[in-house]
């Protein structure tokens, strides 16, 4: 798997701070078809939905995988 720039930083934007699934629909979804960078992560098993008492304040988690991408990344840059 091939890991986009983009990629990488929704998941370091989800790593920094608790978000809602409100937050990262108004901050990442996409109408473009080239460009689904959400829809992949969630694909992919590097983010998950926390259920909550709606779907607005589901809490968006990085999965195992995708804190291992992000961390085995981050030891790349020097």
């Amino acid at each position: 798997m091939t890991t986009s720039a983009l990629t990488l930083q929704l998941l370091a934007w989800v790593a920094a701070r608790p978000r809602s699934y409100k937050d990262t629909m108004e901050a990442w979804r996409t109408t473009c078809p080239r460009l689904t960078i959400w829809e992949d992560a969630l694909a992919d098993g590097l983010v998950s939905v926390e259920s909550g008492k709606s779907m607005r304040n589901a809490r968006i988690l990085l999965t195992e995988s995708g804190r291992v991408l992000l961390q085995a990344t981050a030891e790349q840059v020097p």
